[in-house]
């Protein structure tokens, strides 16, 4: 059976690994904002922790299944396990404040937010991984920032505290993403996305045991609310969809874990911005949430930083020069 070492530097060529992770990126956000308009549905019955442990069990048996196609359960086994924990940690605490922001914001919204995190990761990965970002990437994440900025509406007295959830997902997740590409170097996607699925067992058990029958449960306030309330036993038709969260989430973050582990994140960030267009259809499709024009304009600067981006790879790959 081959090494790790020898499937890691296969055949493929830089553009193949930068098209599979390219591939990856986008069918995992497709799937990641599905899963957060089914959680943003549930978030009005059930408790943040009880969906989290429903969703990190049914994902582990998707993890599971990925892992015995990269070369069996051995992979359980670990050289970098104070990384992994650290990285597992920063995606409990982005996945917890992403969703407690969305219990009381639309989907576009707390989405748009949010995407500050390809921004980050592109600023990171030269600051961190030293790898090379051209000033044309650091336009867009000029570009990127005042998209959230615009969204922000800091002139208006519109920023409100539940803002701070997805920003602070964002700063965890940008993060996490660079100790993604750290460790795929010596780890398969599969043992990396099933410690985090397990970290997500585990916080959600303890979150539990120490509030799950309620009893610090304010009568008020989506957040709180949803972070607080006792668990709950769901309908068959809730307990179908606990499960589909579990799935989505089992395949999305295989699908994540190995673009970012083939590919430079500079390079992938950008196909991130997917799912912003999603987060409004999806908004407008299950609540009927339609963005008002200043978070449009933000959104369209976020988009244009992307664009940009894209441009600029599209063009040197055919060793043209980029649309300035």
């Amino acid at each position: 059976m081959a090494t790790h070492h020898e499937t890691r530097h296969d055949v493929r060529g830089p553009m193949d690994q930068r098209m599979l992770g390219i591939a990856c990126v986008v069918s995992a956000v497709t799937l990641f904002i599905l899963q957060d308009a089914t959680i943003k549905w549930l978030s009005g019955t059930y408790p943040l922790h009880e969906v989290i442990l429903v969703r990190a069990s049914s994902a582990v048996a998707v993890t599971l299944f990925a892992m015995r196609l990269e070369g069996g359960f051995r992979l359980w086994r670990t050289r970098r396990a104070g990384l992994i924990l650290a990285r597992s940690t920063l995606l409990v605490i982005a996945n917890s404040t992403f969703f407690l922001g969305l219990a009381s914001m639309s989907i576009a919204e707390a989405t748009s937010i949010f995407f500050i995190a390809p921004v980050l990761i592109t600023a990171l990965t030269a600051l961190v991984l030293r790898e090379p970002v051209g000033l044309r990437r650091w336009a867009a994440v000029c570009v990127g920032l005042a998209g959230v900025i615009v969204i922000l509406r800091p002139g208006e007295g519109a920023v409100r505290l539940v803002a701070l959830f997805p920003m602070a997902a964002a700063c965890c997740y940008a993060a996490m993403q660079i100790m993604t590409r750290r460790l795929g170097t010596t780890e398969r996607a599969s043992t990396i996305s099933f410690y985090s699925q397990v970290a997500f067992i585990v916080a959600s058990v303890t979150m539990g045991l120490v509030a799950g029958d309620g009893r610090f449960a304010p009568d008020d306030g989506a957040i709180l609310v949803f972070l607080l309330r006792a668990w709950t036993i769901p309908s068959v038709a809730d307990g179908v969809l606990f499960l589909g969260i579990g799935a989505l989430n089992g395949v999305a973050a295989y699908l994540m874990s190995q673009g970012y582990r083939v590919s430079v994140p500079a390079a992938l960030a950008p196909f991130e911005y997917v799912a912003l267009p999603m987060s409004v259809l999806w908004g407008v499709l299950f609540f009927g949430h339609w963005p008002d024009a200043v978070t449009y304009a933000g959104m369209a600067l976020v988009c244009g930083g992307g664009l940009y981006v894209l441009n600029h790879e599209r063009v040197r790959r055919r060793g043209g020069f980029p649309v300035t």
